[in-house]
Protein backbone atom coordinates (compact mmCIF):
# COMPACT_ATOMS: atom_id res chain seq x y z
CA UNK A 1 0.00 0.00 0.00
CA UNK A 2 1.43 3.39 -1.01
CA UNK A 3 1.24 6.70 0.83
CA UNK A 4 0.28 8.36 -2.46
CA UNK A 5 -3.01 6.43 -2.39
CA UNK A 6 -4.16 8.66 0.48
CA UNK A 7 -3.29 12.04 -1.02
CA UNK A 8 -5.80 14.70 -2.09
CA UNK A 9 -5.59 18.35 -3.11
CA UNK A 10 -6.19 20.74 -0.22
CA UNK A 11 -6.02 24.52 -0.82
CA UNK A 12 -4.26 26.35 2.01
CA UNK A 13 -7.30 28.54 2.63
CA UNK A 14 -9.27 25.46 3.77
CA UNK A 15 -7.04 25.06 6.85
CA UNK A 16 -8.90 26.58 9.81
CA UNK A 17 -6.94 29.22 11.70
CA UNK A 18 -9.67 29.96 14.27
CA UNK A 19 -12.37 27.74 15.80
CA UNK A 20 -16.07 27.99 15.15
CA UNK A 21 -18.11 30.03 17.64
CA UNK A 22 -19.96 28.50 19.38
CA UNK A 23 -18.25 25.13 19.38
CA UNK A 24 -21.27 23.15 18.22
CA UNK A 25 -21.85 25.41 15.21
CA UNK A 26 -19.09 23.51 13.37
CA UNK A 27 -20.27 21.80 10.22
CA UNK A 28 -20.72 18.03 10.28
CA UNK A 29 -20.40 15.80 7.23
CA UNK A 30 -22.03 12.39 7.69
CA UNK A 31 -20.67 9.46 5.68
CA UNK A 32 -23.40 6.79 5.95
CA UNK A 33 -23.08 3.08 5.28
CA UNK A 34 -24.61 3.74 1.87
CA UNK A 35 -26.33 6.54 0.03
CA UNK A 36 -25.47 10.23 -0.32
CA UNK A 37 -23.50 12.33 2.12
CA UNK A 38 -25.40 14.40 4.67
CA UNK A 39 -24.35 17.98 5.40
CA UNK A 40 -25.45 19.40 8.74
CA UNK A 41 -24.14 21.06 11.93
CA UNK A 42 -22.49 19.40 14.89
CA UNK A 43 -25.33 20.36 17.20
CA UNK A 44 -27.48 17.90 15.21
CA UNK A 45 -25.37 14.95 16.42
CA UNK A 46 -27.95 13.62 18.91
CA UNK A 47 -30.50 13.25 16.10
CA UNK A 48 -27.99 11.10 14.15
CA UNK A 49 -27.48 8.58 16.96
CA UNK A 50 -29.93 6.23 18.62
CA UNK A 51 -30.81 5.20 22.14
CA UNK A 52 -28.32 2.69 23.47
CA UNK A 53 -25.36 3.94 21.43
CA UNK A 54 -22.22 4.35 23.53
CA UNK A 55 -20.13 7.44 22.79
CA UNK A 56 -16.52 7.13 24.05
CA UNK A 57 -14.52 10.32 24.65
CA UNK A 58 -10.88 11.12 25.41
CA UNK A 59 -10.84 13.35 28.51
CA UNK A 60 -7.13 14.17 28.43
CA UNK A 61 -6.04 17.75 29.13
CA UNK A 62 -3.63 19.73 26.93
CA UNK A 63 -0.68 21.17 28.85
CA UNK A 64 0.91 24.52 28.06
CA UNK A 65 3.93 22.71 26.69
CA UNK A 66 5.72 25.56 24.87
CA UNK A 67 8.29 27.57 26.82
CA UNK A 68 9.64 30.65 25.00
CA UNK A 69 12.83 32.30 26.17
CA UNK A 70 16.34 33.26 25.08
CA UNK A 71 19.83 31.82 25.00
CA UNK A 72 22.73 33.18 27.00
CA UNK A 73 23.86 35.17 23.95
CA UNK A 74 20.44 36.80 23.64
CA UNK A 75 18.96 34.86 20.71
CA UNK A 76 15.40 33.56 20.90
CA UNK A 77 14.89 29.96 21.95
CA UNK A 78 12.03 27.53 22.51
CA UNK A 79 11.49 24.35 24.50
CA UNK A 80 8.57 22.15 23.47
CA UNK A 81 8.02 19.62 26.24
CA UNK A 82 6.89 16.16 25.11
CA UNK A 83 6.61 13.96 28.19
CA UNK A 84 8.32 13.21 31.51
CA UNK A 85 11.45 11.11 31.13
CA UNK A 86 11.98 7.82 32.93
CA UNK A 87 14.62 9.68 34.97
CA UNK A 88 13.10 11.64 37.84
CA UNK A 89 13.07 15.39 37.24
CA UNK A 90 13.82 15.17 33.52
CA UNK A 91 11.57 15.69 30.52
CA UNK A 92 11.89 14.84 26.84
CA UNK A 93 11.60 17.90 24.61
CA UNK A 94 12.24 19.46 21.24
CA UNK A 95 14.36 22.62 21.36
CA UNK A 96 15.03 25.46 18.92
CA UNK A 97 17.56 26.36 17.65
CA UNK A 98 18.65 22.75 17.94
CA UNK A 99 22.23 23.27 16.72
CA UNK A 100 22.93 25.84 19.43
CA UNK A 101 21.23 24.16 22.37
CA UNK A 102 23.65 21.41 23.32
CA UNK A 103 23.95 19.68 26.73
CA UNK A 104 24.74 22.29 29.38
CA UNK A 105 22.94 25.08 27.50
CA UNK A 106 20.13 27.04 29.11
CA UNK A 107 16.94 28.60 27.81
CA UNK A 108 16.38 31.58 30.12
CA UNK A 109 12.76 32.49 30.84
CA UNK A 110 12.73 35.23 33.46
CA UNK A 111 15.06 36.07 36.32
CA UNK A 112 16.42 32.84 37.80
CA UNK A 113 13.96 30.62 35.91
CA UNK A 114 15.35 28.56 33.05
CA UNK A 115 15.38 25.19 31.31
CA UNK A 116 18.68 23.32 31.13
CA UNK A 117 19.49 20.93 28.28
CA UNK A 118 20.84 17.74 29.86
CA UNK A 119 21.43 15.22 27.07
CA UNK A 120 20.84 14.42 23.40
CA UNK A 121 18.31 11.84 22.24
CA UNK A 122 17.39 10.53 18.80
CA UNK A 123 15.06 12.23 16.30
CA UNK A 124 16.19 15.69 17.44
CA UNK A 125 14.91 15.34 21.00
CA UNK A 126 16.66 16.37 24.20
CA UNK A 127 16.27 15.65 27.89
CA UNK A 128 15.82 18.85 29.86
CA UNK A 129 15.22 19.92 33.45
CA UNK A 130 13.75 22.94 35.17
CA UNK A 131 15.91 25.54 36.91
CA UNK A 132 14.49 27.72 39.68
CA UNK A 133 11.35 25.62 40.28
CA UNK A 134 9.73 22.39 39.12
CA UNK A 135 8.79 21.85 35.47
CA UNK A 136 5.13 22.04 36.43
CA UNK A 137 5.92 25.39 38.05
CA UNK A 138 7.53 26.64 34.84
CA UNK A 139 4.54 25.49 32.81
CA UNK A 140 2.08 27.27 35.07
CA UNK A 141 4.11 30.49 35.01
CA UNK A 142 5.48 30.61 31.45
CA UNK A 143 3.75 27.92 29.38
CA UNK A 144 1.95 28.55 26.08
CA UNK A 145 -0.68 26.34 24.47
CA UNK A 146 1.05 24.29 21.72
CA UNK A 147 -1.06 25.05 18.66
CA UNK A 148 -0.33 22.75 15.69
CA UNK A 149 2.28 23.96 13.18
CA UNK A 150 -0.32 24.48 10.43
CA UNK A 151 -2.04 27.22 12.47
CA UNK A 152 0.01 30.16 11.24
CA UNK A 153 -0.24 32.42 14.28
CA UNK A 154 0.80 32.58 17.91
CA UNK A 155 -1.53 31.19 20.56
CA UNK A 156 -3.53 33.82 22.42
CA UNK A 157 -5.58 33.87 25.62
CA UNK A 158 -8.66 32.47 23.86
CA UNK A 159 -6.72 29.39 22.73
CA UNK A 160 -5.98 28.43 26.35
CA UNK A 161 -9.70 27.73 26.69
CA UNK A 162 -10.72 26.84 23.15
CA UNK A 163 -7.93 24.33 22.40
CA UNK A 164 -9.29 22.25 25.27
CA UNK A 165 -12.43 20.12 25.36
CA UNK A 166 -15.20 21.12 27.77
CA UNK A 167 -14.87 17.68 29.40
CA UNK A 168 -11.04 17.65 29.80
CA UNK A 169 -9.92 16.43 33.21
CA UNK A 170 -6.25 15.54 33.65
CA UNK A 171 -3.37 14.37 31.48
CA UNK A 172 -0.27 15.60 29.71
CA UNK A 173 -1.27 15.94 26.05
CA UNK A 174 0.69 18.20 23.73
CA UNK A 175 -2.17 18.28 21.22
CA UNK A 176 -5.91 18.30 21.69
CA UNK A 177 -8.13 15.31 20.89
CA UNK A 178 -9.72 17.59 18.32
CA UNK A 179 -12.91 15.63 17.61
CA UNK A 180 -13.97 16.51 21.15
CA UNK A 181 -13.59 20.26 20.64
CA UNK A 182 -17.07 20.53 19.11
CA UNK A 183 -19.00 19.33 22.16
CA UNK A 184 -20.99 21.72 24.37
CA UNK A 185 -23.13 21.18 27.48
CA UNK A 186 -26.30 21.47 25.38
CA UNK A 187 -25.09 18.70 23.05
CA UNK A 188 -24.44 16.44 26.04
CA UNK A 189 -27.90 17.26 27.43
CA UNK A 190 -29.53 16.35 24.11
CA UNK A 191 -27.51 13.11 23.92
CA UNK A 192 -28.68 12.12 27.41
CA UNK A 193 -32.30 12.88 26.49
CA UNK A 194 -31.91 10.68 23.41
CA UNK A 195 -30.64 7.79 25.54
CA UNK A 196 -27.08 7.88 24.21
CA UNK A 197 -24.57 6.77 26.84
CA UNK A 198 -21.11 8.28 27.29
CA UNK A 199 -17.84 6.97 28.72
CA UNK A 200 -14.25 8.21 28.69
CA UNK A 201 -10.73 6.89 28.24
CA UNK A 202 -7.59 8.96 28.57
CA UNK A 203 -4.85 8.83 25.95
CA UNK A 204 -2.17 11.51 26.26
CA UNK A 205 -1.67 12.80 22.73
CA UNK A 206 2.00 13.06 21.81
CA UNK A 207 3.85 14.83 18.99
CA UNK A 208 3.50 11.69 16.89
CA UNK A 209 0.02 12.91 15.96
CA UNK A 210 1.82 15.36 13.62
CA UNK A 211 4.51 12.89 12.51
CA UNK A 212 4.34 12.63 8.73
CA UNK A 213 4.45 9.36 6.85
CA UNK A 214 7.74 9.69 4.97
CA UNK A 215 8.00 6.10 3.73
CA UNK A 216 6.57 5.40 0.30
CA UNK A 217 5.18 2.09 1.54
CA UNK A 218 2.64 2.59 4.31
CA UNK A 219 3.75 -0.65 5.97
CA UNK A 220 7.22 0.83 6.61
CA UNK A 221 5.88 3.61 8.87
CA UNK A 222 6.19 3.26 12.65
CA UNK A 223 3.91 5.00 15.14
CA UNK A 224 5.19 6.55 18.36
CA UNK A 225 4.06 4.97 21.61
CA UNK A 226 1.41 6.94 23.52
CA UNK A 227 0.22 6.18 27.07
CA UNK A 228 -3.44 5.60 27.85
CA UNK A 229 -5.61 4.62 30.80
CA UNK A 230 -9.00 2.96 31.17
CA UNK A 231 -11.20 3.08 34.26
CA UNK A 232 -13.19 0.13 35.56
CA UNK A 233 -16.40 2.01 34.71
CA UNK A 234 -15.42 2.57 31.09
CA UNK A 235 -14.21 -1.01 30.62
CA UNK A 236 -17.51 -2.31 31.96
CA UNK A 237 -19.58 0.09 29.83
CA UNK A 238 -17.80 -0.79 26.58
CA UNK A 239 -17.80 -4.54 27.26
CA UNK A 240 -21.52 -4.43 28.07
CA UNK A 241 -22.31 -2.48 24.89
CA UNK A 242 -20.34 -4.90 22.72
CA UNK A 243 -21.86 -7.96 24.38
CA UNK A 244 -25.38 -6.63 23.76
CA UNK A 245 -24.68 -5.69 20.14
CA UNK A 246 -25.00 -1.95 20.69
CA UNK A 247 -22.94 0.52 18.65
CA UNK A 248 -19.74 1.98 20.09
CA UNK A 249 -18.91 5.37 18.58
CA UNK A 250 -15.37 6.66 19.11
CA UNK A 251 -14.87 10.40 19.47
CA UNK A 252 -11.58 10.73 17.64
CA UNK A 253 -8.77 8.57 16.37
CA UNK A 254 -7.13 8.42 19.82
CA UNK A 255 -10.21 6.70 21.24
CA UNK A 256 -10.35 4.37 18.24
CA UNK A 257 -6.74 3.27 18.70
CA UNK A 258 -7.26 2.80 22.45
CA UNK A 259 -10.35 0.62 22.09
CA UNK A 260 -8.92 -1.43 19.26
CA UNK A 261 -5.60 -1.88 21.09
CA UNK A 262 -7.51 -3.35 24.03
CA UNK A 263 -9.47 -5.72 21.80
CA UNK A 264 -6.26 -6.87 20.10
CA UNK A 265 -4.66 -7.56 23.49
CA UNK A 266 -7.50 -9.11 25.45
CA UNK A 267 -10.60 -9.47 23.27
CA UNK A 268 -12.30 -7.09 25.71
CA UNK A 269 -11.52 -3.91 27.66
CA UNK A 270 -9.61 -4.13 30.94
CA UNK A 271 -8.97 -1.29 33.32
CA UNK A 272 -5.42 -0.09 33.89
CA UNK A 273 -2.54 1.88 32.36
CA UNK A 274 -1.08 0.90 29.01
CA UNK A 275 0.62 2.35 25.94
CA UNK A 276 0.07 1.74 22.26
CA UNK A 277 1.73 2.21 18.90
CA UNK A 278 -1.16 0.63 16.99
CA UNK A 279 -1.18 1.73 13.34
CA UNK A 280 -4.59 1.16 11.73
CA UNK A 281 -4.66 0.99 7.92
CA UNK A 282 -7.10 -0.42 5.34
CA UNK A 283 -7.54 -4.14 5.81
CA UNK A 284 -7.70 -3.84 9.60
CA UNK A 285 -10.62 -5.74 11.17
CA UNK A 286 -12.35 -3.48 13.70
CA UNK A 287 -13.60 -5.29 16.78
CA UNK A 288 -14.92 -2.46 18.95
CA UNK A 289 -15.71 0.65 16.91
CA UNK A 290 -18.83 0.93 14.74
CA UNK A 291 -18.72 4.70 14.20
CA UNK A 292 -16.20 7.50 14.40
CA UNK A 293 -16.50 11.21 15.01
CA UNK A 294 -13.38 12.90 13.67
CA UNK A 295 -12.04 16.07 12.10
CA UNK A 296 -10.68 16.33 8.56
CA UNK A 297 -7.05 15.19 8.39
CA UNK A 298 -3.87 15.86 6.45
CA UNK A 299 -3.32 14.23 3.05
CA UNK A 300 -1.23 11.08 3.36
CA UNK A 301 -1.42 11.06 7.18
CA UNK A 302 -1.83 8.11 9.53
CA UNK A 303 -5.16 9.62 10.58
CA UNK A 304 -6.76 9.60 7.13
CA UNK A 305 -5.47 6.04 6.77
CA UNK A 306 -7.34 5.07 9.95
CA UNK A 307 -10.57 6.68 8.72
CA UNK A 308 -10.12 4.90 5.39
CA UNK A 309 -9.70 1.59 7.20
CA UNK A 310 -13.08 2.08 8.86
CA UNK A 311 -15.13 3.36 5.92
CA UNK A 312 -13.17 2.49 2.77
CA UNK A 313 -10.42 4.48 1.08
CA UNK A 314 -12.37 5.52 -2.02
CA UNK A 315 -15.49 6.52 -0.07
CA UNK A 316 -13.42 8.59 2.36
CA UNK A 317 -11.38 10.35 -0.33
CA UNK A 318 -14.51 11.08 -2.35
CA UNK A 319 -16.06 12.60 0.79
CA UNK A 320 -12.93 14.66 1.41
CA UNK A 321 -13.02 16.02 -2.14
CA UNK A 322 -16.65 17.02 -1.70
CA UNK A 323 -15.76 18.66 1.62
CA UNK A 324 -13.08 20.71 -0.13
CA UNK A 325 -15.52 21.71 -2.87
CA UNK A 326 -18.13 22.74 -0.27
CA UNK A 327 -15.53 24.75 1.66
CA UNK A 328 -15.44 22.75 4.85
CA UNK A 329 -12.77 23.84 7.32
CA UNK A 330 -9.92 21.36 7.88
CA UNK A 331 -7.67 20.16 10.70
CA UNK A 332 -7.66 20.89 14.44
CA UNK A 333 -9.94 23.94 14.50
CA UNK A 334 -11.96 22.75 11.53
CA UNK A 335 -15.22 20.91 10.97
CA UNK A 336 -16.13 17.29 11.72
CA UNK A 337 -17.21 14.02 10.13
CA UNK A 338 -19.39 11.20 11.43
CA UNK A 339 -18.19 8.04 9.74
CA UNK A 340 -19.83 4.62 9.96
CA UNK A 341 -17.96 1.37 9.48
CA UNK A 342 -18.24 0.01 5.97
CA UNK A 343 -19.51 -3.47 5.18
Amino acid sequence: MLRSEFEFDLPAERIAQRPAVPRDSSRLLVLPLEGPLLHTRFRALPSLLRAGDLLVLNDTRVVKARLLGHRAGGGQAEVFLLRPSHEVGLWEAFVRPGKRLRPGSHVHLDGSYAVEVVSMLDEGRRTVRAVGTSMDGLLRRFGHIPLPPYIARDADAKDARRYQTVFAKTGRSVAAPTAGLHFTPRVFEALAEKGVETAAIRLDVGPGTFKPVTADRVEDHRMDFEPYGISEETAAAVNKALASGRRVVAVGTTVTRTLEDQMARFGELRSGAYETDLFITPGYAFRAVSGLLTNFHLPGSTLIMLVSALAGRKRVLDAYREAVAREYRFYSYGDAMLVWKGK
